[in-house]
């Protein structure tokens, strides 16, 4: 398949195509094929379990009837709330967990989720402020932790966000996906070395996927090493759409800024 030219946005939590990964995170024109070689098209919901989109699209017209006949309770505005985020209506899905926030400030589930919405809608200082009431040192949640992690590296603060993620590294041992993060912000730290040592543990890892090794191709092409990068991405894509992208990498490499932006957006895919 002839590849087509793709101007990527930050990555909505869903399945995307093979390779559609934090190279495509740098939100920068970059070429990859067309081809969706994945399985049915599902998202990640505000809480723990992936949403197919066509049933929350079928279930959205119930959940909001129920949710309007009692907007009370924490569980049905949690569940409208997943299927709003599954059709993309994010800023909806935000505004209903804070009502339900508002309602229940004990419920650590609801305030979890939205603390999640608020980093995915880009208000990170909110986030940290309801994340921290998520859960509790006594009782620490490796995924809340993750989302502190990321609302930190996003307003700059590397070594806070390390220390969410390896304080749910704790809990958690060897998650590819919080290794990926950490790794990350490694990277946004210009620790280079490190960044690609614990990018290449998480994509070593059972669970790791394809933006997990975009992280890491990202990283090498930070080094320089844009051979290294092209093999990597292979494992995701085909030659010619690895070439483009690594091929890409150089360019950007020229570009300190757009590549630090790059490495933003990718931490929050």
């Amino acid at each position: 398949m002839t590849p087509a030219p793709i101007r990527f946005e930050r990555l909505p939590a869903r399945s995307a195509p093979r390779g559609f990964a934090a190279v495509a995170a740098l939100g920068l024109a970059l070429t990859l094929g067309a081809c969706n070689t994945d399985s049915p098209e599902t998202t990640g919901s505000i809480g723990e379990v992936a949403t197919p989109i066509s049933a929350a699209r079928r279930d959205l017209d119930g959940l909001a009837e129920a949710y309007k006949s009692n907007p009370g309770d924490p569980r049905m505005a949690f569940r409208y709330a997943r299927a709003l985020r599954a059709t993309d209506q994010v800023n909806q899905a935000s505004a209903v967990l804070q009502q339900a926030a508002l309602r229940n400030p004990k419920d650590t589930q609801i305030l979890a989720a939205y603390g999640k919405s608020l980093v995915e809608a880009g208000r990170y200082r909110e986030a940290l402020e309801v994340l921290a009431n998520a859960h509790t040192p006594a009782n620490p949640d490796w995924r809340v932790l993750s989302a502190e992690g990321s609302a930190s590296a996003q307003l700059g603060d590397q070594a806070r966000a390390q220390g969410f993620y390896e304080a749910a590294l704790k809990i958690r041992p060897n998650e590819p996906s919080l290794l990926s993060n950490l790794g990350l912000s490694y990277a946004l730290s210009r620790n280079l070395d490190q960044a690609e040592e614990t990018m290449r543990l998480a994509v070593s890892l059972p669970g790791a996927d394809a933006k997990m090794r975009a992280n890491l191709a990202l990283v090498l092409g930070l080094k320089g090493r844009y051979d290294e990068a092209e093999t990597v991405l292979r494992q995701d894509m085909g030659p010619q759409e690895a070439a483009a992208n690594a091929a890409a990498l150089r360019r950007l490499a020229a570009s300190p800024n757009k590549f630090k932006d790059g490495l933003a957006r990718a931490q929050r895919g």
